[in-house]
């Protein structure tokens, strides 16, 4: 199978796997964790060992550059503003109790634990996305793919990847809306990046955007 094509296929079923494990089997978050460290990061470091002349991409992903670094913390501010603002108004139309009762019963998060899975959401797992969906489907594919197919499909995969973990959450028009809004997300993340060739602008959004799921997480469990 070519490189690319190899690329394209396990970014997608990657991603579908992932939305099935989340949206159907639901196991405990320590085996999903574990399950996504395979998806998102073995499968593509597979590829670069099995294509190794595209070695080069993969260092590229992780070479800091200081350039649009203060754009991508403002964005990050603004993130997490913008997501506090939507819970308090939007707070009514959403299941904050059966999302809490979800994350209890499905994966066993609870308030006694929430503090450590909110440190591995933020920092770990934000990477872990990133590397994947902006990395590997994004900047990689954009090399191989072209551009314009690199922007469409990484974005529409991540929008899909958070099919499985929200469904039931929302009223049919907010999921729409959120499912609109993480892919026009992914868009923006895979322009922060574009500019600067490697992850670490959008992984600083990406946490700034967990900061504030989180903070409405601390909420829903009672710790602030």
């Amino acid at each position: 199978m070519k490189a690319k094509n190899y690329a394209v296929v396990s970014v997608l079923l990657s991603t579908l796997l992932m939305c099935f494990v989340d949206g159907i089997i639901s196991p405990p978050y320590l085996y999903k964790s574990i399950i996504k460290i395979v998806l998102f990061l073995l499968i593509p470091l597979g590829y670069f060992l099995l294509y190794k002349d595209k070695a080069a991409y993969l260092k590229k992903l992780f070479v800091p550059k200081k350039k649009d670094f203060l754009l991508a913390l403002l964005l990050g501010i603004g993130v997490f503003v913008v997501i506090m603002i939507a819970y308090f108004l939007l707070g009514d139309y959403i299941d904050l109790s059966g999302i809490k009762e979800s994350l209890t019963s499905g994966i066993g998060v609870t308030a006694d634990n929430f503090v450590y899975v909110a440190i591995y959401i933020s920092f770990v797992n934000s990477l872990l996305e990133e590397f994947f969906f902006r990395g590997y489907a994004f900047l990689m594919l954009k090399e191989e793919k072209g551009r314009k197919f690199a922007y469409i499909f990484s974005s529409a995969m991540f929008a899909l990847y958070h099919v499985g973990m929200t469904s039931g959450w929302f009223n049919i028009l907010i999921y729409i809306l959120s499912m609109a809004g993480l892919f026009i997300g992914g868009c923006i993340f895979n322009y922060l990046n574009e500019k600067c060739e490697n992850i670490y602008p959008s992984w600083l959004v990406h946490m700034c955007a967990n900061f504030g799921i989180n903070t409405i997480g601390f909420i829903l469990f009672g710790i602030i």
